[in-house]
């Protein structure tokens, strides 16, 4: 058996990017071949001219800028990069000066109608300019979930200020946004950050998004191999170890990343830009790629295999290859045609392929392996209440966090059973849940006792919240057509005293197409939007959709029914519960007399 890279690792060579990891201490189980993932990559590549493999970008003063002659009907996001560089705002302490500011005086100056709010996303800020003028929401970068109980007070302290405005959600990506910051704030807020070894740059607009990782990373006793040393690398890199990377910073469109540690695809690969699946190969652990997967307000694809294996040391070289691909060609017209799914079209599977591979360090990429670990045959576990960890007498306990919302009491009320119960640390998970690894197993039942574990942070929530999973929604983003956080709970209340269900029903709600919620891939989805009442009247409502799946046979869902009113929906996911997952209807009190 081949033996995956253990946690700790050295990078050997900043030309390279070669990558050196220590083996483990323990070994796999003896693979076997098994069929590829996903779907077959297209075998016949479209005829492509060979100035259309040109570069569309060019160095210029240190930073990559869109060359003139393809500058034509570009999208108005890449009309602002031209104009005024984002990453000058980090990288030369732009916002130092922007901050002195008012938004008002910001609006007077600013070139175009877009222009700060897009450029302040390099910083990770998003200005909620509709509903909450002069506030933004700050997106952190946090590679695998992982956090402290440190940077949790630190955050919760940064939220308390701002009052009502103030608080935090675990994304569907592993990371923490905050909300209420004023710009006056952000200079001293990323020093704040700094000084707990986080970051917000490069998290938002056209940027690497927060690399995903198994949740259960290094303590699952089950796991293929530990995600975390190949996700904290993934960040670094990608950012220059949060000085700055303008190399990856003018990308066409945001791109998602994960590395797979997990039979259970706790990491959903199959919707990330690039996912890296373990394989063995020739006796050497690695990983198979799958490309190209993403959602959008236009199109959503799975991603399929690029027919490509690399060695676990050539994890960074491949990435930048991939992102480098992706810079160099990517179209920058029409924002719904923009993410790198549509550049694989253009070019096909091998031409894309061929991109990569004259990219990589050595200009040479493997084929795929056919020693796929993930075992496709795994039912997918439940993190939540506690389990035994791979470190003999430690324990995780897997917590409920309702739609992923905190306030700031809530999070220093985490950092301190962190600190008391664990090792300080916290998980966060794609599905908005949070884990505490590392507790003593002689001091689990204390911590099941804990008044925090008695209310919404339960280690067991009802079979459907536990898989209930909320965007923004329009309190905070201006672009949801619908609320959606407190939404979704009180439907699933209601749906909860309608029928009784056997078995756990993942439900996503999105508060518009552009589907931060995943609403493809959940069991049943909610997509906000307008729709008519019974008086004929615009009210809020939601297209449904049923039979989106995660893990090795993971698909996207189809629409079940389009602009079904919210104050309909819960007899609507009861009818399907019951026709689709089993679920028995409740007999009501009055009907039992």
């Amino acid at each position: 058996p081949v033996r995956p890279p253990h946690s700790s690792s050295t990078m050997t060579s900043s030309t390279s990017l070669s990558l050196r990891f220590s083996p483990p201490p323990h070994t796999l189980l003896p693979s076997k071949p098994r069929r590829s993932l996903v779907v077959a990559a297209q075998t016949a590549p479209p005829a492509v001219e060979a100035d259309r493999l040109e570069p569309r970008v060019e160095l210029r003063d240190g930073f990559f800028i869109l060359k003139e002659k393809f500058r034509k009907g570009i999208n108005p996001q890449e009309k602002v990069k031209i104009e005024s560089e984002p990453m000058k705002l980090f990288m030369e302490n732009g916002i130092e000066e922007l901050a002195k500011k008012s938004m008002e005086e910001i609006d007077g100056e600013k070139l175009t109608k877009d222009d700060i709010d897009v450029r302040l996303k390099w910083l990770g800020l998003f200005h909620r300019r509709k509903h909450q003028y002069g506030k933004f929401m700050m997106r952190l970068k946090l590679p695998n979930g992982v956090t402290t109980s440190a940077q949790t007070r630190y955050l919760a302290s940064v939220i308390r200020k701002y009052g009502e405005d103030g608080c935090a959600d675990v994304t569907t990506r592993q990371n923490w946004q905050i909300r209420g910051v004023v710009l006056p704030d952000v200079p001293e807020i990323l020093k704040g950050l700094a000084s707990v070894g986080l970051t917000s740059l490069q998290s938002g607009m056209d940027n690497v998004r927060n690399p995903v990782g198994n949740p259960i990373a290094g303590i699952d006793p089950d796991e293929i191999v530990d995600t975390r040393p190949y996700t904290n690398l993934l960040s670094q890199f990608i950012t220059a170890n949060s000085l700055g990377n303008p190399e990856f910073s003018n990308l066409p469109r945001k791109w998602n990343v994960c590395v797979v540690g997990s039979h259970d695809l706790y990491e959903h690969p199959h919707i990330n830009d690039l996912a890296y699946m373990p394989a063995n190969k020739d006796g050497r652990f690695g990983f198979n790629l799958l490309v190209g997967g993403f959602f959008s307000a236009k199109r959503c694809e799975e991603a399929i295999p690029l027919d490509a294996w690399v060695p676990a040391d050539d994890v960074l070289p491949l990435c930048g290859a991939v992102l480098e691909a992706f810079r160099d060609l990517g179209t920058r017209g029409k924002l719904t045609e923009t993410r790198m799914m549509w550049l694989i079209d253009e070019l096909g599977i091998e031409g894309f392929r061929a991109e990569v591979e004259k990219r990589m360090p050595s200009g040479k990429l493997e084929r795929e392996s056919s020693e796929d670990l993930v075992n496709k045959q795994w039912e997918r576990r439940d993190y939540f209440r506690v389990h035994p960890q791979k470190q003999e007498g430690l324990s995780y306990i897997g917590l409920h966090c309702p739609v992923g919302r905190l306030q700031a009491d809530d999070m220093d009320e985490l950092a301190r059973l962190a600190d008391t119960y664990g090792s300080g640390e916290l998980r966060l998970t794609v599905e908005q849940n949070i884990i505490i690894p590392n507790v003593e197993t002689s001091k689990t039942q204390a911590l099941l006792q804990e008044p925090f574990l008695k209310n919404r942070f339960s280690p067991e929530p009802s079979i459907l919240m536990k898989g209930l999973v909320a965007c923004t929604g329009s309190q905070f983003c201006g672009q949801a057509i619908i609320e959606t956080k407190l939404r979704a709970l009180k439907v699933t209340e209601e749906v909860e005293r309608l029928v009784a269900v056997p078995k756990p029903v993942r439900m996503h709600w999105t508060g518009c197409p552009n589907t931060c919620g995943q609403v493809q891939v959940a069991d049943i989805g909610f997509m906000g939007c307008l729709t008519r009442g019974e008086d004929g009247k615009a009210v809020e409502g939601a297209d449904v959709y049923v039979g989106g799946r995660v893990g090795s046979d993971s698909h996207i869902g189809e629409i079940y029914k389009k602009g079904v009113p919210v104050t309909d929906l819960a007899p609507l996911v009861a009818e399907i519960l019951v026709k689709e997952f089993g679920a028995v209807p409740r007999v009501r009190e009055e009907n039992e007399d």
